[in-house]
């Protein structure tokens, strides 16, 4: 993950977590009747609208990186093995064309048939 999508993530967990605690404190407040309850319930709106906020800036954070920067593709093992082996076989028909085994201006193969010009 960037580092700004990566920033952006964790002020949105501690916001979310921030808000989830006053959220239980209003909900616990207002079973007790304490004089604290009101105050606690509109705080806990307001951070609910912040903490969707939050998430959404994770979400254009995001985009606009990749957007930037394109995807950051990793390529798995089994690609990088089926690359090698490929590679590999290259290698091989190119040091047989050197040899004059493999056909090329040194070593023509005849076909036994007519010729291809």
């Amino acid at each position: 993950m960037p580092d700004a999508v990566r920033t952006a993530a964790v002020r949105a967990v501690l916001i979310m977590s921030v808000t989830i605690i006053q959220a239980m404190v209003a909900f616990l407040s207002t079973l007790t009747g304490s004089w604290l309850a009101f105050p606690m319930v509109l705080s806990s709106v307001a951070s609910t609208v912040v903490a969707t906020w939050a998430v959404l800036d994770v979400w254009v954070t995001r985009q606009v990186w990749n957007q930037r920067n394109g995807v950051v593709s990793v390529p798995s093992s089994t690609a990088r093995r089926i690359r090698r082996e490929r590679r590999r076989s290259r290698r091989a028909e190119r040091a047989a064309e050197r040899d004059g085994t493999g056909g090329g201006i040194g070593g023509r193969r005849s076909t036994g048939g007519l010729s291809r010009a």
